[in-house]
């Protein structure tokens, strides 16, 4: 790391420090259009295959060498272990890229879907994560995160997602509690509904899942699709449950 590309930022106080430390929730993301990913595995990934998305890398001081090869675009910053540390919530004890996070477009829900499209309001940055996941793995086409929904870039968000992030058409809708009619096909997740095995996907869709906890609101007008279980558990995570509905549909779409 030898080298006037290299900054050495030292204090919290900096400016850029600071900013950098409001990149660990959604506000802080919001007001800087910015992130931070982290990951032995991510990272490098990223790097590779998103390179112009980021912006910088963070070392700690105390590395002898960076693992990844940078392009020339990427600011390179090193700063003390307490710091560094801080900015690393995930402990990789790894480089960390800033990337850039721009606003989410609005997504127009009075239009058909096509594809099929998720309409999201999980409010836990872990289980979203894991959602978009499996949303990239099974070909969803548009993924639309209401009010509730954590912010997709933030970093427990970007660790369980895996880099799915940078592969779907994210873009953000109103309040769930305001969502009452959509037109074309919709589907909602509820435990109450129809057993899911017999459900004719169509090929245009829009899967709704609702917050943790709180359900689909009553006003909504979709047809309520239900996962037969053994019945040992109450309901099955909300997150799993999506993962389900998304292969199941993708198995039978294609």
């Amino acid at each position: 790391m030898s080298g006037d590309k290299w900054r050495t930022i030292e204090s919290p106080q900096n400016p850029q420090a600071k900013i950098w430390a409001d990149l660990d929730d959604g506000r802080g993301i919001k007001k800087h259009g910015l992130f931070i990913l982290a990951g032995r595995k991510a990272v490098p990934e990223a790097l590779a295959r998103y390179g112009e998305r980021f912006l910088q890398v963070i070392v700690c001081e105390t590395s002898v060498s960076c693992e990844l090869d940078l392009p020339d675009h990427i600011e390179r910053y090193r700063v003390p272990r307490a710091l560094f540390d801080k900015l690393d919530i995930s402990g990789t004890n790894y480089p960390l890229l800033v990337g850039k996070a721009a606003a989410l477009p609005e997504a127009d829900l009075s239009a058909p879907p096509s594809g099929l499209e998720l309409i999201v309001a999980l409010g836990d940055p872990n289980n979203l994560g894991a959602l978009l996941r499996s949303a990239a793995a099974f070909g969803a086409k548009k993924i639309i995160l209401m009010a509730e929904a954590a912010h997709p870039f933030h970093p427990k968000t970007l660790r369980a997602g895996a880099n799915a992030q940078f592969e779907l058409n994210l873009m953000r809708g109103p309040s769930l509690r305001d969502l009452t009619q959509m037109h074309g096909p919709v589907v909602a997740l509820d435990g109450a509904g129809t057993n899911m095995s017999h459900f004719n996907w169509p090929r245009d869709i829009r899967i709704v899942l609702g917050e943790e906890g709180q359900g689909i609101p009553d006003a909504l007008k979709a047809e309520r699709l239900a996962i037969a279980t053994t019945g040992t558990v109450e309901s099955l995570n909300a997150t799993v449950a999506a993962s389900l509905a998304l292969y199941t549909y993708y198995t039978s779409v294609g």
